[in-house]
């Protein structure tokens, strides 16, 4: 059998590799690419650029990745003095692909942002600098820094199925969270301080997301739950 082909957004940034400075780059850290890798599936990484939404019928799984915030006017507030690396191009596409991929029944994993995306397409909104809410930076605590604090799986829900529905630890850096709960949404992990950590959607296709970073975690469960789904 081949290899269910999983779709995986990406950045678009100024970077610096080998002999090139500050160059224009479509780029994912290499982790999202060895998980999907390891867990049985076949990574393509989907730039924000063309019409990827039109690339559903070719994919057989979608991860969106991490990134930068969504533009707060999608969801209908005034942007935070902390809201920053915003790409509407990528919000563009990536909302754009989601729908899509949301209608074709397509399994879909959200990382970091991608719940974002999910949960700001289906009509929920976002808190726009999470330290102002919960009252500590331990969700991301500094550049390029991994905070490690447990989440707690909702028993009986697909989540927890794949995790276990006891408390774990695992690495988190986002500074935005769910605030308004998308309809047809349900809250399947949580932090201590009462963050939503991983959501669900109630469809045949499995369509969970998380805020945390597994791409980053020895555990490969959450990759391996999509790669059998697809």
């Amino acid at each position: 059998m081949r290899r269910p082909v999983i779709g995986i957004t990406c950045y678009v940034e100024q970077a610096t590799f080998t002999v090139w400075r500050d160059t224009p780059a479509a780029l994912l850290p290499h982790a999202y690419v060895e998980k999907v890798a390891a867990a049985g599936g076949q990574p393509v990484v989907l730039p924000p650029a063309g019409e990827p939404a039109a690339l559903v019928d070719r994919l057989d799984g979608l991860i969106l990745a991490g990134g930068g915030d969504i533009d707060p006017a999608r969801y209908a507030a005034t942007p935070h003095e902390r809201t920053g690396f915003v790409r509407e191009f990528r919000d563009a596409a990536e909302f754009a692909l989601l729908r899509a991929a949301l209608d074709a029944g397509l399994p879909y994993l959200g990382i970091c942002r991608g719940l974002q995306v999910l949960n700001v397409l289906l009509g929920g909104s976002l808190h726009q600098h999470l330290p102002d809410v919960v009252g500590h930076t331990g969700h991301c605590p500094g550049p390029g820094r991994f905070g490690d604090l447990p989440v707690t799986p909702v028993p009986g829900s697909r989540l927890a199925k794949a995790l276990g529905a006891e408390p774990l630890p695992v690495p988190h850096y986002h500074h935005q969270a769910v605030d308004r709960l998308a309809p047809g949404l349900a809250v399947t992990a949580t932090a201590a301080d009462g963050t939503i950590e991983a959501v669900e959607l109630d469809r045949d296709a499995l369509t969970m997301a998380v805020q945390w970073h597994p791409e980053v975690a020895a555990d490969p469960k959450l990759f391996e739950a999509l790669v059998a789904a697809c």
